[in-house]
Parts: structure tokens; sequence; C-alpha cells
């Protein structure tokens, strides 16, 4: 019998919404998209995403970026992170986050990972005593968020602060308190593969006002910080307008018109994305020689994509899966490659760093298998997808 084939587009988006393009024409038309070109008390399509946001997250600030790459750079400056200096990062996360880290002269100090697929918060607690640095940037990748109880104690333990880079977990939580309000700082994109999509752009959060007016001042607000609808004080500006380098990234109306009707729909959307995610689990479950990913009953997930661990198969058995799935239409990432593919790559590819071993974290990458799930698919392809890959692995194991 012939076997099925899924034929969906694994990199293929939702439409942007009728709302937001009827805001990003009404931005074109107008010719003024530069965040700062208002008339009189206008407050501007990225200053209205900036109040919107900081109501979503319970923020006392919101600042509106270039880039989710740009807002990690931006609150590391913020921090005062600078040459020489050291910064705990996860050892499995991707490129943008070493990347903002060496942006600003500092050295990546790489955290081990649990088969949760979450820092090691034993290993962070070592590392933060032995090497001296005073910021973790804590990456939640593929939305996977640890214990924030335990390693914002160890964090005040060890007098460290914690920016939150929260690309995969706008929209999720930790025992309620959304993703990016346990640290200092939160840090989320909108790339298109993002919960928002506005092709690029970022957005930073913040309760402490010295830090935000900081991070203004880096964005390239000039003088006129006094347009951010939720941005601090002008007292806390006046201590930094003449020593914060204009390191400009901010972002134009254009894509705050965009995101703001996106922001509306987005615990809708991630209810989607969720009853996909539940779907690929479910289906996935039981299959021998694959194993699922636990979620924490204390974590809230946005279900946008999904892993799972392959214990002990060889390299050349992953890449046969991941081969024959792909003749049947299922694309999937394998993060223990040597080389890196497309946005897949791990800490040891990122010849920028200081050359580190990740023993426990090797052992878990080389069988660490990855898929998106955009919300183009429906809850039956998500069974059929999961059918697929559960039909190839056990075809590899009954021929190991």
């Amino acid at each position: 019998m012939e076997k099925p084939v899924f034929t969906g587009k694994f990199t293929q988006q939702e439409p942007i919404p009728e709302a937001a393009i009827a805001a990003a024409v009404a931005v074109m038309r107008s010719g003024r998209l530069h965040r700062y070109n208002l008339i009189g008390d206008e407050e501007g399509e990225v200053s209205a995403l900036e109040r919107e946001f900081a109501g979503f997250t319970g923020a006392r600030y919101a600042l509106a970026v270039a880039s989710g790459g740009y807002a990690m750079g931006c609150a590391l400056r913020a921090l005062g992170v600078g040459q020489g200096d050291r910064v705990l990062s996860n050892g499995f996360t991707l490129a943008p986050v070493p990347g903002a880290i060496a942006s600003v002269g500092a050295a990546p100090v790489f955290v081990e990972t649990t088969p949760s697929l979450t820092i090691d918060i034993d290993d962070l607690a070592e590392k933060a005593r032995s090497s001296g640095a005073k910021v973790l940037l804590l990456s939640h990748m593929r939305g996977h968020i640890c214990d924030m109880d335990r390693l914002m104690a160890v964090a005040a333990e060890h007098g460290i602060l914690v920016i939150e880079d929260c690309a995969h977990t706008m929209g999720a939580a930790w025992r309620g308190v959304p993703s990016g309000r346990h640290g200092i700082v939160g840090c989320y994109s909108t790339q298109t593969y993002k919960h928002m999509n506005s092709g690029e752009g970022g957005l930073i959060v913040s309760d402490d006002p010295d830090i935000m007016a900081r991070a203004v001042m880096l964005s390239g607000s000039y003088m006129l910080f006094g347009r951010h609808s939720v941005g601090p004080s002008g007292d806390r500006f006046e201590k930094v307008k003449y020593d914060t380098p204009n390191v400009s990234g901010r972002m134009d109306h254009l894509r705050a018109a965009i995101l703001r009707p996106q922001l509306a729909d987005l615990p809708a959307q991630v209810a989607r994305w969720n009853a996909l995610y539940h779907r690929v689990e479910e289906g996935l479950r039981n299959t021998p020689g694959l194993q699922v990913i636990e979620r924490a009953p204390e974590e809230s997930i946005v279900g946008s994509s999904i892993q799972f661990l392959l214990p002990d198969w060889s390299p050349d058995a992953v890449r046969a899966l991941v081969k024959a799935c792909a003749a049947r239409g299922v694309e999937l990432k394998w993060f223990g490659a040597a080389e890196p593919v497309a946005f897949t790559s791990r800490y040891d590819s990122w010849r920028y760093a200081p050359a580190q071993r990740l023993p426990r974290t090797d052992a878990i990458l080389a069988g660490l298998i990855d898929m998106r799930l955009p919300l183009t698919f429906s809850e039956a392809d998500a069974s059929l997808i999961a059918s697929i890959i559960r039909d190839e692995v056990m075809v590899a194991m009954q021929a190991a």
C-alpha cells in the first residue's frame, strides 16, 4: 500500500490580518513611517504598540525595536555589559543569542542543557561561581521554560541580572507570570517565524526606569524620548542622555501598524498552536525509540514548534530518519549535525565565542529533532504528520 505523504509547507505563514493591512496602508498613505514623525499630540503606531504590549505583559515600560537580536544587544548595553565581560547563556539556543553577547564585545559562558531542553540550573550555579559573570542572557529556546522560581533564586544568590530571550515564548508563562517578566529585562522577536509577524522586529520590556531610559537612548531617540507613551519620566533621561550612545534600532510605524492587530489576536493564536502541538505530541507518545519532551505543569506553553529525542541513535540513523520523513513531506531539523544548516546551529558552531565543552548538552543534541508547526496546518494535518514520523521511526527501529 502506498504510504501517505504530507503536502503542506513548513515555512508558509498565515496572511497578515486584514485589519493590519488596512492600518499599514493608512501609514503608507500618510508618508510618515518614522516613529518620531508625529503631528501635535499624536501617539503614533509605535507608541501605541508599546503601550499595548506593556499592558499585555504587565510591564511598566516597553520599547519597540528593529529585531529580536537588536533587543538583546540593546538590553545588554543598557545593563552596562561591554568589552571583555562574561555573560552566562544557554548551550542550547540559536545564533542570535551568543551573537548579541559578541556584538557588545563580551564573551558567552555556555551552560549545560537538561533533557527537558531547559538551562541546567545546577550548572548555572557552578558557572556563576567560577566565571565571574554578572549577567545571564536566558534563552527560552524553542519555547521551553525552566523552573523560573529556582532560577531567579540562584540568580539572586550569585548577584546575577537576568535578561530573558522570549523569542519563542511570547504569550507563554511560568506559574501564571508571563515569560519575560521574571528577569530585569524581557526581549521578544516579531520575525516572520515567531508569534507575531512583521518580517523583522522586536520588543523590550522592563520595570526598571533607568535601564529603560538607557535602552530608549540606545535605540536612537535623540532628544525625542518624551514621545514614548510608556517610557520613563524625563528626569531618568537627564542622567543618561549625554553619555548613552545612539545605536539606532527603532521600529517604524509600518511594522507597528502590522503588529497591533496581531497582538490583539495573540491569545486565540496561542490556543490554535497548542491544539496542533498536543495533536502531534499525542501521536508520537509511546513510540519505541522516540522520547517526547514532557512539559512541567507550571508552564503555560505556546506550541509553535515541537521537539523530540531519539536516545542512543547513531548519526547515520538520525540522518536516515530525517531523509525518510522529508520524502513523505515532513520537514525535520536535527540539532546534532556537525555543520550548521539553515537556521540550525549549535554552540560549537559559533567560533567567535571561546571554545567550550558541554558533554551533557552534546548528548542531548545528538538525538534532538525539531519541527515547526505553522498555523497554516490543521489539526488533521498534525495527526497525519505525527503518524508519518511514527511510521518512519518504527521502520528504523525494526531495521536496527
